[in-house]
């Protein structure tokens, strides 16, 4: 996913789109940096990673259930129609609305990091716009009691450099909610300035972009989108359930979800989600009652997961 509330054209790099499966060849969309979510139909829909599993609904590694709607009451309902839905989507996009939804303030369920050598790992560059075999710098990161990520370093990085920079991102990362942790089984950190991107089980970083990123605060809020594409994109996107949500709201949560509806919906949706039932209090009034208006069928789809804040325990 890539913008928010604030139209990326540079001034502050636009998190990038979920990233191609690992065999598809396909160049990975960043056109967000430059058009605030223009769609590009050459991509193809890379969150899908797990799109074969069929119990969506089972504990892994310690976090909470990011598959199971409970069938109960209001959640097996038929969706309300919206009759006058918003005529347009009030975002350009979602990760750049509120900078403080979650900062360095708020704990982290990062634990401890071990380097484990090195090794070729398979990781997407999107300064070549592709995946690339590198010898890369190994580290074991723990969140919580039991969840462990690879992470995984370009070796351009000596390895005092890379330990650095996979202790900087694992903390960071520590402060998602559990639930963000599902599939998430590596984080991938390459140099330069690109956009972050997600799927594969693993979040993409470029060390460069992360600086710009926290310059404004927003780290985290890209984070938790990269995580959408990364632990629900393929248990929900396609699901009948979300579909009739989406019609019964009748508009997207941003432009660039309405664009790319197949790819950045869940993901941009979630942000705001996160942010009126979670963050309420960091959020203006003015932006919870457009989210409300805007998406009530995808924020009930939410709550219907059973989802919470909670980090990893």
């Amino acid at each position: 996913m890539r913008l928010g509330g604030l139209i990326c054209v540079g001034l502050v790099g636009c998190p990038g789109s979920p990233l191609p499966a690992l065999d598809s060849g396909v160049v990975v969309d960043d056109a967000g940096e430059v058009d605030a979510g223009a769609a590009d139909a050459s991509v193809v829909d890379a969150g899908v990673v797990d799109a074969g599993v069929v119990d969506a609904g089972a504990v892994d590694a310690g976090t909470v259930d990011a598959g199971v709607v409970d069938a109960g009451n209001a959640c097996a309902l038929p969706w309300p129609v919206q009759l006058n839905p918003p005529s347009a989507p009030p975002y350009a996009g979602t990760v750049y609305v509120e900078p403080g939804l979650i900062t360095s303030a708020d704990p982290t369920s990062f634990r401890t990091l071990t380097a484990t050598g090195h090794g070729l790992r398979q990781i997407f560059d999107r300064r070549v716009n592709a995946f690339v075999t590198v010898d890369a710098w190994l580290f074991d990161a723990q969140f919580g009691a039991n969840k462990h990520v690879e992470v995984q370093v370009n070796p351009e990085f000596t390895q005092a450099q890379a330990e650095t920079h996979a202790r900087t991102h694992a903390t960071i990362v520590g402060r998602l909610p559990a639930f963000a942790f599902r599939d998430l089984d590596m984080l991938w950190i390459n140099g330069g300035k690109q956009l972050y991107g997600g799927g594969n089980r693993s979040i993409l970083i470029h060390t460069e972009q992360t600086v710009e990123y926290e310059a404004g605060g927003w780290t985290e809020e890209v984070m938790l989108h990269e995580s959408g594409h990364t632990s629900l994109d393929s248990y929900h996107q396609a699901t009948a359930r979300w579909l009739e949500a989406r019609t019964a709201d009748g508009v997207a949560i941003s432009t660039y979800a309405r664009d790319n509806p197949t790819r950045e919906d869940v993901a941009e949706t979630l942000s705001m989600w996160f942010a009126v039932r979670f963050r309420s209090s960091r959020l203006s009034t003015a932006d919870q009652q457009k989210v409300r208006a805007a998406v009530p069928s995808r924020l009930s789809y939410f709550d219907c997961l059973g989802l919470t804040d909670a980090p990893l325990p």
